[in-house]
């Protein structure tokens, strides 16, 4: 579902920010994209879904080239950044219509998705007021039903736990699982190892731009844990 070969982000004269990433991400995956601040997950992960240019490689969904077929690849691709950039004048119940109008969900269908996920992330009460009165919670939930009511074949989280209370976290985790069994494919970013080693079936760590590890999960850590894992690789690697 995405295929991420050789891809390789500058900026400026020498700052390689990317460095020949290739991974592929298989639909039903939830596939953890591991590393340090800086390591080149969100540039990578920008990429991905077409919001920044690249000097090498490509990068494919649903095998269509995000360079040359932009639009097929947001057609199928849902985006949830770490900090979602709404549109604040509106309300929510605007935005979720909005965003149904965009990808042309009908009106039976969006009715029952909204009422669904908002109901479940306790923000239904908040649909008729503006975006910019949420509180950064409720922004990421607005978001990510935004995102799951468009049904995506590929869903793209930068951070996605951040913000959300226990109970939206748990929610959240339950609806990817989910997802992933009606063939999406979900690539996402954390620095929670322990929630990636209990979510993902695959992950791949990252450190100046260059992937150091990655596979299955079981394969990957053995008897260990996430984190013995990571600090043993990155270490290796100094």
């Amino acid at each position: 579902m995405l295929e991420i070969k050789n891809f390789t982000k500058i900026y400026g004269k020498d700052k390689v920010a990317a460095d020949h990433v290739n991974l592929t991400v298989e639909s039903g995956d939830i596939f953890g994209f591991i590393g340090h601040n800086g390591a080149g997950k969100s540039t990578t992960i920008r990429a991905v879904v077409g919001v920044m240019d690249f000097e090498e490689g490509d990068i494919f969904i649903d095998g269509h080239s995000v360079k040359a077929e932009a639009l097929e690849c947001k057609k199928v691709t849902a985006y949830i950044p770490d900090n979602p950039d709404l549109y604040e004048h509106l309300t929510g119940i605007q935005y979720l219509n909005f965003i149904a109008d965009v990808f042309q969900i009908s009106a039976t269908e969006r009715e029952a998705s909204i009422k669904k996920y908002a109901d479940l992330f306790e923000i239904t009460d908040a649909l008729g007021s503006l975006i910019s009165s949420y509180s950064h919670g409720m922004k990421q939930k607005l978001a990510i039903i935004s995102a799951i009511i468009r049904k995506p074949k590929l869903m793209v989280l930068d951070e996605p736990f951040v913000g959300l209370d226990p109970k939206a976290s748990l929610l959240l985790k339950n609806i990817m699982h989910e997802m992933c069994e009606n063939g999406c494919a979900i690539f996402f970013s954390t620095h929670v190892l322990e929630v990636a080693q209990k979510l993902c079936n695959k992950i791949a760590i990252i450190k100046q731009g260059k992937i150091i590890a990655g596979g299955k999960m079981e394969d990957l850590i053995g008897d260990k844990s996430l984190e013995e894992v990571f600090m043993e690789v990155v270490e290796h690697e100094n």
